[in-house]
């Protein structure tokens, strides 16, 4: 055969490659891709996180190199700063939800691939773009893998019983409100906790400072509007009635929680649950998952509605991951194209169903997945998990719209939580209490 064939034979080749293969934006050929993703809670989560990439890595030809790092033991937040250090390591990480406006400096920039999304599938739920996007520009794109919410599991059978409130017929499996769902607010939700704690079936609210309790706290305070910092970072605590009003709501409410709840971590609430011992607990769908598992009929009796109402409106707590990528990453296109790839709806299903319904797709759009309306028992249990349009629910990030900066170290110290255990457990009145708080938030402002 002549050179010349060679070369034409070969160019057919390409060409037909290239056209049976799918367009993917800003992608490479060749070389090696290596993601840091999230350990999930759910197994499953892992394998098809893997089975994506060995897709996506052959259809393009480039080798995908796939880690799971755990959050136990903040092995993953270890794992981003040495890389953050040595300028070296994976090209995808997965980074939890302050990690991206702390580590902008060294993300490269997502405008492309999130302004291709959007326009494909519209907006993002506004929780994400506080936390993705820094002055302005988008340093991460929203993961599905990892991302939550939180609303509220509840026991049906046990509200009903003891708290006089048929949770399936106020929130059905299906796009509507039924009778009862407008008085769902926080008032009926405190009133309801006193009369399960009566019975001996207590709401299971953590109290401390981990994440579980931080957030399912700033939703209320969020649902007040009582915000503790504005979007300068200055403190906003003093003379604030709407921030007053919550924070009785909330002494009101922790009175009707187990007496332990202040030194509760995010598997405390799992575990009432999953034994039977609580009527209520605000978390993802892993505690059915388990309790599926260990303990079926719990299960069988569970059924999620939103977040109650406060004076201006439902906000649900959100955790969200992201996926960022390094700015000194050799395969920058490929990590954009993969990335990419994994955010598009059918991609996006496949994680969210091979989770059981955990995994929260950042675009609103895609709150219809199929899986929620059949993942049983009881089948429809988790449609409401997901923020629906009938709902009129938004999600909520603690101690937002404060600077990340700031915001964070508010987070991690559980500022808001220790707010309301300096009154119900060390006897200061809400004055003194927010006073501290105040100081607290003053110290954090002026760096100290």
């Amino acid at each position: 055969m002549s050179r010349r064939a060679v070369l034409r034979n070969g160019a057919g080749v390409l060409v037909g490659t290239a056209v049976g293969a799918p367009m993917v934006h800003a992608q490479g050929t060749g070389g090696t891709l290596k993601c840091g993703f999230w350990d999930h809670w759910v197994p499953a989560g892992n394998g098809i996180m893997r089975e994506l990439c060995q897709e996506w890595g052959q259809r393009n030809r480039v080798e995908v190199q796939v880690e799971f790092i755990t959050s136990v033991g903040n092995q993953n937040l270890l794992t981003i700063n040495a890389q953050a250090q040595s300028r070296s390591g994976h090209d995808i990480l997965s980074f939890p939800t302050w990690e991206p406006a702390a580590k902008a400096e060294l993300l490269e920039p997502m405008d492309d691939v999130m302004g291709r999304l959007v326009q494909k599938y519209g907006e993002v739920t506004p929780a994400a773009e506080y936390l993705g996007k820094v002055r302005g520009k988008w340093v991460a794109v929203p993961a599905v893998s990892g991302t939550q919410l939180k609303p509220a599991c509840t026991r049906f059978d046990l509200m009903k019983q003891h708290a006089g409130l048929d949770m399936r017929a106020m929130w059905p499996n299906k796009p509507e409100r039924g009778p009862g769902a407008d008085g769902w607010t926080w008032e009926a939700f405190a009133a309801a906790a006193e009369k399960c704690k009566e019975a001996n079936v207590p709401f299971g609210l953590p109290m401390g400072q981990f994440s579980d309790a931080v957030d399912w706290v700033g939703g209320l305070l969020t649902s007040y509007g009582a915000f503790m910092m504005d979007e300068r970072g200055n403190p906003t605590v003093r003379n604030n009635p709407k921030l007053r009003q919550a924070v009785e709501m909330l002494v009101r409410i922790s009175r009707a929680l187990p007496d332990d709840v202040w030194a509760w971590d995010d598997a405390s609430n799992n575990r009432a649950l999953i034994s039977g011992r609580s009527a209520l607990i605000f978390n993802p769908p892993s505690a059915w998952a388990v309790a599926k598992r260990d303990q079926p009929q719990v299960a069988e009796n569970c059924w999620y509605a939103p977040a109650p109402a406060g004076p201006e409106g439902r906000y649900v707590g959100y955790l969200p991951y992201f996926w960022g990528i390094w700015s000194f990453s050799r395969m920058k296109p490929a990590a954009k194209g993969l990335i990419e790839f994994l955010s598009e709806r059918p991609q996006a299903e496949r994680q969210t169903n091979t989770s059981s319904g955990y995994d929260i797709p950042p675009f609103l759009s895609m709150s219809d997945f199929r899986i929620w309306e059949t993942e049983g028992p009881p089948t429809g249990f988790a449609y409401n998990y997901p923020v629906k349009p009938h709902q009129q629910q938004r999600t909520s990030v603690a101690f937002a719209p404060a600077p990340a900066e700031f915001a964070v170290q508010a987070y991690n110290n559980g500022l808001n939580t220790k707010l309301i255990a300096r009154i119900v457990q060390g006897g200061e009145s809400i004055d003194q209490a927010m006073g501290w708080v105040e100081r607290e938030l003053t110290t954090i402002r002026r760096g100290g």
